[in-house]
């Protein structure tokens, strides 16, 4: 199957979505990030900031199982916990865009689960611990002293809410098509190489059908 949408999973602090911008500016295509979470707040009438902390309350089977049989008058969805709503939202928002664009880069929101079947070039961006905690406090202005909580629980949130909609294991390199260590190449040619990947891929792809 052609790879025609790259999507980008990322360790915090480790310049994910910077280099998806990045790759997505080489490639003339658009970038879809926080617009996500964005579109879906506003189609719900609240904050993204209070959406973002949603996903980080992922039920218990057992709480699930008690909030579905708490009303048995409203549909299934309505009985959802804020978390999945969450993720239903973003799904369909994401689908509506794939609808309309053959091609774009999607940093996070499970995006290569969600576009499986339309065919996903990828990428895992991590970096190692130090690396990731001098990014956090040189380019996104967090305090020395808070920034390993931040990450810890940036990581905690990203990987939960991935773990728990895909029903697969966010650091596993396995599910990726390529994974770039961006502490030991720097943003520009994690880039670089994205897109020649995905590029070479494709057109083997075209040559092969």
């Amino acid at each position: 199957m052609k790879k025609s949408i790259i999507t980008i999973e990322r360790q915090y602090g480790s310049g994910g979505s910077n280099i998806g911008r990045l790759a997505a500016e080489k490639l003339g295509i658009n970038c879809y990030n926080r617009q996500i979470l964005e579109m879906a707040a506003e189609k719900c009438g609240i904050s993204a900031e209070y959406l973002e902390s949603a996903e980080e309350s992922v039920p218990t089977s057992f709480l699930y199982s008690l909030l579905l049989s708490a009303s048995p008058g409203r549909t299934t969805e309505e009985n959802l916990p804020l978390s999945d709503k969450v993720f239903l939202m973003e799904s369909r928002i994401i689908s509506e865009i794939a609808e309309n664009e053959d091609n774009f880069v999607l940093v996070g929101r499970c995006g290569s689960y969600i576009l499986e079947e339309k065919g996903c070039f990828s990428v895992y961006i991590y970096a190692p611990h130090d690396a990731r905690i001098k990014r956090a406090v040189s380019e996104y202005g967090v305090a020395e002293n808070k920034a390993e909580s931040v990450l810890k629980k940036a990581d905690k949130r990203r990987e939960t809410f991935f773990n728990v909609n895909t029903g697969r294991n966010w650091q596993d390199k396995d599910i990726y098509s390529l994974c770039l260590n961006s502490a030991e190449l720097g943003d520009e040619l994690c880039a670089e190489m994205i897109v020649k990947a995905y590029t070479e891929y494709n057109a083997r792809f075209r040559a092969e059908t």
